[in-house]
């Protein structure tokens, strides 16, 4: 199973047909520890799997993806993650701070639970789970996730792990910055940078083309494994 982050695609297909040796399911799950357990998850051998998407919710869970005035998105469309009615796990409060938890989860979107992530629902009523709020880029007026660009730069056959970051632009409003580690053996950066660039450019389009790639060793995580965006 996948907690934390959503695996990426091509971790998913990798650990499938590798540990997995094509039987075992990979089961990509949602959840925070403010609700206690997951709310969006499949029931392996009930639910069909899609590479990356956490699928549908827990029975009795009503979660929804909703734009900035909370109306229902359309399919395939970004917008906020919301939870339209109290679960028994739930968290009650903020120890010693009821208003912050008031305004922070069930303030936003008066009558709903704000879980500050962005997703989207597919046509079949699957949850694709896009990171955080605050990890949505605005490029030239598109609203780009940092785990899809991630997950384009992992499926070119060099990288091993990627992260990106979005850095203020004075035309685009903001640039994006990819943090790049390569595969044993892939020691040669040159030309590199800009072959990713165009490679996530072909997956995703122009608007998401890195205007700055770095390479390093390693990047930093938390204890959980997710990756630190910010330090």
């Amino acid at each position: 199973g996948s907690v934390g982050e959503p695996i990426n695609p091509a971790a998913w297909e990798w650990y499938h047909r590798v540990i997995g040796k094509g039987r075992c399911p990979i089961v990509d799950t949602w959840w925070q520890t403010e609700t206690g357990g997951m709310l969006i998850a499949p029931m392996p051998g009930a639910v069909p799997l899609k590479p990356g998407s956490g699928t549908l919710p827990m029975p009795g869970v009503l979660a929804e993806v909703v734009d900035l005035a909370g109306n229902p998105a359309a399919p395939d469309q970004e917008g906020f993650l919301i939870i339209k009615r109290p679960w028994p796990g739930m968290m009650r409060t903020i120890w010693g701070d009821p208003e912050r938890y008031a305004a922070q989860y069930w303030g936003r979107l008066p009558g709903v639970y704000f879980t500050g992530d962005a997703a989207r629902q597919d046509a079949d009523g699957y949850f694709w789970v896009l990171g955080r709020v605050d990890d949505v880029m605005n490029v030239s007026g598109h609203r780009l996730s940092t785990m899809e660009v991630e997950s384009a730069l992992v499926r070119h056959p060099s990288v091993a792990e990627a992260a990106v970051v979005g850095k203020p632009h004075e035309v685009t409003g903001q640039a994006v910055c990819a943090f790049v580690t390569l595969k044993a053996g892939q020691d040669d950066h040159k030309g590199l940078g800009e072959e990713l660039r165009r490679w996530v450019a072909h997956e995703i389009g122009a608007f998401a083309r890195p205007e700055e790639i770095r390479f390093t060793e390693a990047l930093p995580k938390t204890r959980s494994g997710k990756i630190m965006r910010r330090l």
